[in-house]
């Protein structure tokens, strides 16, 4: 059996997240204070007690799942004894899962990590006012008829496919009137579903380079080293170990498409034949049965998960 871990993104929160790991055990407590002295915030408690509405907030939102995902990493890691070298080929995340694939294989450091993500969620909802971006999910399409409705309806705006994220899922992003264009076309082009989601920015398109720019201002100043199993990166699906290759990729990741189902078959390509989810819900875990049902995908994010996982390594 061969393994990667992967690390969700966001849209996976939801109030009560990580209380049963920090409940259960002690790591995964330090890793949640950890991250509040880092960002001087008391996020956690906002993790449990919300408000939802304070929660979802992009520049939330993004910690918090991160901190659920090393939580776990720490109990493996502790309480497990896991050697991520041994048991794992490769890390990969959804968007601002990457930043948590990366803090998991020992690239960047939690505090550093947890910072980055609430600069990122605070330049990402600066980039664009409310309003004037959006995105919508366009299931049934393949990549290219997706990419080909994005680009009739962008008429001078910017309009693009965001994440592929599974066989017939695909999400595009770009200015608001563009986004109800291609809504409309993509229902005449055999969409089963077009519909816009319920986020407050347009990621991963042209609109967001002011974020993409803050965020190289930002990475130049913190310590990058080599993961310790190489990182499936967003924006190339291909894999990457060079620090400043994974710096480049991460600013680059806050305009392009996250191809997360070249992700997949990527690993696949090189032997994975299990993927780990580990985090918040079980969004990776359902995409990948779409992507390649002869990949097996499990989400790890409770103490009894844990358990599991560490009796399979």
């Amino acid at each position: 059996m061969a393994r990667a871990f992967v690390f969700p993104g966001q849209g996976s929160q939801a109030i009560g997240m990580g209380g049963a790991l920090a409940e259960a055990f002690a790591p995964a407590r330090e890793v949640f204070e950890e991250v509040d002295d880092a960002l001087g915030q008391k996020l956690f408690h906002l993790m449990q007690q919300g408000p939802e509405a304070d929660l979802v907030l992009t520049e939330n939102a993004q910690p918090a799942l991160m901190a659920v995902s090393m939580a776990i990493m720490r109990v493996l890691q502790t309480e497990g004894d896991l050697d991520l070298a041994r048991s794992v080929r490769f890390v990969a995340g959804h968007s601002l899962g990457e930043y948590s694939a990366l803090a998991a294989a020992g690239s960047i450091a939690l505090a550093d990590t947890a910072k980055l993500l609430k600069l990122r969620g605070r330049a990402m909802q600066r980039a664009v006012p409310v309003g004037e971006g959006a995105m919508a999910a366009l299931l049934g399409l393949s990549l290219e008829d997706a990419a080909a409705v994005a680009e009739e309806a962008a008429q001078g705006d910017v309009c693009a496919a965001a994440n592929d994220n599974a066989t017939g899922q695909v999400v595009i992003s770009g200015a608001s009137a563009a986004i109800d264009r291609a809504v409309e076309i993509a229902k005449e082009r055999g969409s089963k579903k077009a519909m816009r989601l319920n986020v407050s920015a347009p990621f991963h398109c042209a609109m967001m380079q002011p974020a993409a720019d803050e965020m190289r201002e930002a990475l130049a100043n913190v310590t990058i080293v080599p993961p310790v199993v190489p990182l499936v990166a967003n924006v190339t699906a291909g894999a990457v170990s060079d620090p400043d290759r994974i710096r480049e990729l991460l600013v680059m990741q806050v305009t392009a498409m996250v191809r997360w189902r070249e992700s997949v078959l990527f690993m696949k390509e090189n032997g994975i034949d299990t993927l780990n989810e580990i985090g918040a819900g079980k969004v990776l875990a359902t995409m990948t049965r779409r992507i390649d049902r002869d990949v097996q995908a499990t989400a790890v994010n409770t103490p009894e998960d844990i358990e599991a996982l560490l009796g399979a390594l």
